[in-house]
């Protein structure tokens, strides 16, 4: 799935190219990605303009010249790219914003599409509406991981005792961390994944703080991970996977001290990290002791490790 560095690269590269762009058709392919059930999405968006396209958590966020917004989320397999209006349209390919760049119905351009393709499904259309009826985009989430002050972090962690792998992935504590970005940030933290979140010191809260907004900057510069469908709105794949130090590297040497990676199971989620350099405080083998039930180890070999796809 899209995390925050993924989502800010493609709003990097769109933005760039569609603000003042004037939305002339909308094609709906599959009406079920719009939410609220049943919204005119069509009528919404025909003929507005789009003032700015921003991110919120793993949400990119289209605001409109009449006040209105809407976003998009990629969910496991989407992708938003910038295409010719005469390339074919692929499949699973659910919305079309023809975007031209007069402000009129007068004369335009050939325009440029902007496309939602979304395989798997897990991703759509939020229509939000205008900020000053009351309608905002925060709907529960967490705040930016980007701009979090250490005490606010220490505040929200010590409402939950889950593992902090596992707090660290739920959205209405923190926006905008996955799977990848929970990992490495835990790893340059020093933190083992099972660690119960309302557990950590001070000391422990300010080097996760700095550890996950050096790990999400240094991914953004690096345009995102692109281990399997991710590609930002150009078609271009990221190239954070091969900086990766734990994520989808287990039986792998740590870069730190080479003790092979593990991956462990935290609530249904793959984990990876280093046994030596992010050990459990009160476990005296966490390789071969009882784990909590809604954790379990496994130590694959090598070969059984997923590979990165190139982009398609």
């Amino acid at each position: 799935m899209p995390e925050l560095p993924e989502v800010q690269t493609v709003v990097n590269t769109l933005a760039g190219r569609i603000l003042g762009r004037r939305i002339a058709t909308v094609r709906l392919l599959c009406d079920d990605i719009v939410d609220p059930p049943g919204c005119d999405l069509v009528g919404r968006l025909q003929n507005r303009i789009i003032r700015a396209v921003t991110r919120r958590g793993k949400r990119i966020v289209f605001s409109l010249h009449d006040g209105n917004r809407f976003y998009i989320h990629l969910g496991m397999s989407g992708r938003l790219t910038l295409e010719p209006a005469d390339s074919p349209i692929l499949k699973h390919t659910h919305l079309i914003l023809k975007l031209v760049t007069d402000a009129t119905h007068g004369q335009s351009d050939d325009g440029l599409h902007l496309r939602f393709r979304d395989p798997r499904r897990f991703g759509g259309v939020w229509w939000i509406g205008s900020e000053a009826d009351g309608n905002g985009c925060d709907d529960r989430i967490g705040p930016e991981p980007l701009t979090l002050h250490p005490a606010q972090l220490a505040k929200r962690l010590a409402r939950t005792r889950r593992a902090i792998k596992s707090a660290l992935l739920d959205q209405t504590l923190i926006a905008g961390l996955g799977n990848i970005y929970a990992d490495e940030s835990l790893f340059a933290a020093r933190l083992h994944p099972l660690t119960p979140a309302s557990s950590l010191d001070d000391q422990q809260i300010a080097r996760l703080n700095r550890a996950i907004k050096t790990t999400l900057r240094r991914a953004i510069r690096h345009r995102g991970s692109s281990l399997r469908d991710y590609v930002d709105a150009d078609g271009l794949a990221g190239g954070f996977q091969n900086l990766h130090r734990v994520y989808d590297r287990a039986g792998q040497p740590c870069p730190a001290c080479r003790t092979p990676i593990a991956r462990i199971v935290i609530s249904g989620r793959s984990t990876c990290f280093c046994p030596k350099c992010q050990t459990l405080q009160g476990a005296r083998d966490t390789k071969t002791k009882s784990l909590p039930g809604h954790a379990r180890h496994i130590w694959p070999d090598r070969d059984q490790c997923p590979k990165p796809t190139p982009a398609r």
